[in-house]
């Protein structure tokens, strides 16, 4: 008996295994040729996802490190649950953000808030597209609406 008498005994198995092979062909394409998030990418989601999701803390800046040709970075501290992490950010994107108003209120040892991922409480950020956690120097702590 010939080995492919037995894949064309019937139209219908015929055609279920060029079916099969067409949906591995083509899932295979799609894997190889599909479009592919880039870093910046992947990481704006991971900062839109702990904006709107993650749980606030108050931290502390330790160091920022702004430069003109160089990645912004604030390198910052908070404590959850006893552990104490200390983190950084490349805010290298919310430079119009830090800069002006904020440049001089980016002070070492500024209490700021922090959102971090519940089920990892390392993954955290300071600033994102739609959340702010740095303090203002115009913003006055001591006084209240109140008085």
């Amino acid at each position: 008996m010939h080995p492919l008498s037995i894949v064309v005994r019937h139209p219908r198995q015929t055609a279920a295994a060029a079916t099969g092979a067409a949906a591995v062909i083509a899932l295979a394409a799609y894997a190889i040729f599909r479009k592919r998030p880039t870093a910046e990418e992947i990481e704006a989601l991971r900062r839109d996802r702990l904006a709107a999701a993650g749980r606030i803390s108050d931290g502390s800046l330790l160091d920022a490190f702004p430069s003109l040709d160089e990645p912004h970075v604030l390198v910052y501290t908070y404590r959850i649950a006893g552990v104490t992490y200390e983190c950084s950010q490349d805010v290298s994107l919310f430079a119009d953000r830090i800069h002006g108003p904020r440049a001089e209120s980016a002070l070492l040892d500024l209490p700021i808030q922090v959102r971090y991922d519940r089920a990892n409480p390392a993954d955290s950020i300071v600033i994102a597209d739609t959340w702010n956690g740095l303090w203002s120097v115009e913003t006055d702590l001591t006084s209240h609406p109140d008085e």
